[in-house]
């Protein structure tokens, strides 16, 4: 079975978040907890679809859908970090309140910690009680240089990145689709100019990456330790900037771990440092 999404329940929050689940699946459980998923550059709410079928019932899975793709094709794309995480906080703090985690790959982990951080200032009810940031350093660090926004160039930049389906590229009517959503992403991520004394979070941060991602080495992952008050851990998986991929099973059970007893899950104390 594969997950489908509906939209997040609670007022103005159809557009930017979906709610994943399992079709054939039992009517969800009042939910107990929440998870939060941000997806990378060029990426939509279904990235994170196989997630659904791995989590206990008592948990919501919800993925940020930006505009200008998937179900959202038809809207202008953000291009600015102050109009994605302002978004994606906005539509969080207007939820029921529930324990939740917030996890984002790629540019997903740079929006992820920019809504944390305005849900902290102007939302504390609706803040997670633990952040998981994957595939990128922290903003503070000088990030692989990105792509020029041309055609050519993002495509071969996508390709070195080895997504799930980097051949869609070469179909014209998919390309023509799916490039305005990524130049927009990476447009985002180029005016997003890291600064030296960026603001760190009260919740705790967990780094997940690839032991072979050579657009973030494993350990550039320790860039995020610096960006909270509370616990820091980190985690290498085999792979590369995509080791998310067929690793659902194992993610799901450490980011809902982080929501503690009660959910059924296993906990989340297995996350380390990397050996020095």
């Amino acid at each position: 079975m594969t997950a489908h999404t509906t939209s997040a329940t609670g007022p103005g929050t159809s557009r930017w978040l979906k709610r994943l689940t399992v079709p054939g699946a039992p009517a969800p459980q009042p939910a107990r907890a929440r998870i939060v998923c941000l997806p990378h550059a060029g990426g939509g709410a279904s990235a994170y679809q196989g997630w659904a079928r791995h989590l206990p019932p008592a948990v919501e899975l919800l993925a940020v859908q930006y505009p200008g793709r998937q179900d959202r094709l038809a809207e202008p794309c953000s291009e600015t970090m102050e109009e994605s995480a302002g978004a994606a906080a906005a539509a969080l703090a207007a939820l029921p309140v529930l324990p939740t985690v917030v996890f984002g790959h790629s540019m997903g982990a740079l929006v992820a910690y920019e809504t944390t951080l305005r849900l902290g200032r102007h939302a504390p009810h609706a803040a997670p009680v633990h952040l998981f940031v994957s595939g990128t350093a922290a903003p503070h660090r000088d990030r692989e240089e990105l792509p020029a926004l041309d055609d050519a160039s993002l495509v071969a930049y996508t390709r070195r990145q080895g997504g799930a389906e980097p051949e869609v590229y070469e179909i014209p009517e998919l390309r023509e689709l799916l490039l305005p959503s990524l130049r927009a992403d990476f447009r985002l991520l180029t005016d997003y100019v890291p600064v030296k004394e960026p603001a760190r979070t009260g919740v705790p941060v967990t780094a997940f990456g690839g032991d072979r991602d050579t657009g973030c080495p494993p350990e550039e992952l320790a860039s995020w330790g610096e960006l909270t008050t509370a616990e820091f851990t980190s985690r290498v998986f085999p792979g590369g900037h995509f080791y998310l991929q067929g690793q659902e099973e194992r993610l799901t059970a450490l980011v809902a771990g982080a929501l503690g007893a009660g959910v059924g899950a296993v906990g989340v104390g297995g996350v380390s440092r990397p050996a020095p």
